[in-house]
């Protein structure tokens, strides 16, 4: 019989086997619960300031042309992105490229968009113009799909057609009014519907890679290029001197809080989660204002609200969940 010795073991070697079963076995820290929904908490932002634009940019075109409103809040939004990156020094793109792309984008984005939907909004109907208005996620997610960003998951299009047929609920299609006087305004809303939708999903990657401070930034610049001139254009035949103090507010406001904060906010949350997540925020927007009527005009709330909330909310839940499939 031969006896086989078998040498103990150290306290040191089980010490430093169970460290380095605790270092590969620690599972990933998951990030914070407001890192996850701080790009929606953004993009209700979003809503809430484009929300209250038409309220109050009703009254600023009350006094001054459509175009002239909109060489105001591209030029001042653009002057104030400017100074800003000036003071945290990061005002350059980081390749020369970008540059050309942030021009081509600022014409979807800005120019095309703002020009078409205040030329449009003056040439058909309001309820026009939110029933036409529908069609930006519906554009948004075609276009990804089509150049590869975008995955059409059942789920997804199930959740936008359900946001899509609650702000239809809301609307109520009867009110608008499909006639030759409005074709040529319907159809330069649809155009701003395409041109935002496109907008919204080439331009993920390149916020990304410059940040969407300094990405913004150069969007607003180069828009206010064409803006501004024929802003200032359009203003030829308005008395400057006869504008009111109430009404220069409400165009900063146009400026700031209608269009700097939600374009800034919206290019934020872009560069976290997927384009057509930013696109079927839209349709908050008629709810959002509906809700801002009830607590400020003392509308009523009806079914037809209820149901419509209903569905967008079920639609925005679906866009927006991660569904992880359970192994069986």
């Amino acid at each position: 019989m031969s006896i086989h010795l078998v040498s103990p073991i150290k306290t040191e070697d089980l010490q430093s086997k169970s460290e380095s079963v605790s270092i590969y076995s620690h599972p990933m820290k998951k990030p914070p619960l407001s890192e996850n929904f701080a790009p929606y908490l953004a993009l209700i932002a979003v809503q809430l300031s484009f929300g209250s634009f038409p309220v109050v940019g009703k009254v600023a075109l009350s006094v001054i042309p459509a175009v002239g409103l909109v060489g105001f809040r591209v030029g001042l939004s653009a002057f104030i992105f400017v100074l800003v990156q000036l003071v945290r020094r990061r005002f350059w793109l980081k390749e020369r490229i970008d540059y050309l792309k942030l021009a081509g984008i600022s014409f979807l984005a800005v120019t095309f968009n703002q020009l078409l939907f205040t030329t449009g909004l003056s040439l058909t109907k309001a309820s026009n113009t939110s029933l036409i208005s529908v069609m930006i996620p519906i554009f948004a997610l075609t276009t990804g799909y089509i150049i590869g960003t975008e995955m059409l998951k059942p789920i997804k299009i199930i959740g936008i057609l359900l946001a899509c047929i609650g702000v239809i609920l809301l609307i109520d299609p009867t009110n608008a009014s499909f006639s030759s006087e409005t074709t040529l305004g319907d159809l330069l809303v649809v155009l701003n519907s395409l041109s935002y939708g496109v907008y919204v999903a080439i331009s993920k990657n390149i916020v990304t890679r410059n940040g969407a401070f300094r990405s913004i930034m150069w969007i607003f610049l180069f828009a206010s290029f064409f803006c501004v001139p024929l802003g200032v254009y359009s203003m030829r035949n308005v008395d400057i001197q006869a504008i009111t103090p109430t009404i220069w507010l409400c165009i900063l406001y146009t400026a700031m809080i209608g269009t700097l904060v939600p374009y800034f906010l919206n290019a934020w949350a872009r560069a976290r989660v997927n384009p057509s997540t930013v696109a079927v925020f839209v349709y908050l927007q008629p709810v959002v204002g509906f809700m801002l009527a009830v607590l400020f005009l003392g509308e009523h709330v009806g079914l037809n609200f209820i149901a419509s909330a209903v569905l967008v909310f079920g639609g925005l839940f679906l866009v927006i969940k991660k569904f992880v499939p359970i192994e069986t």
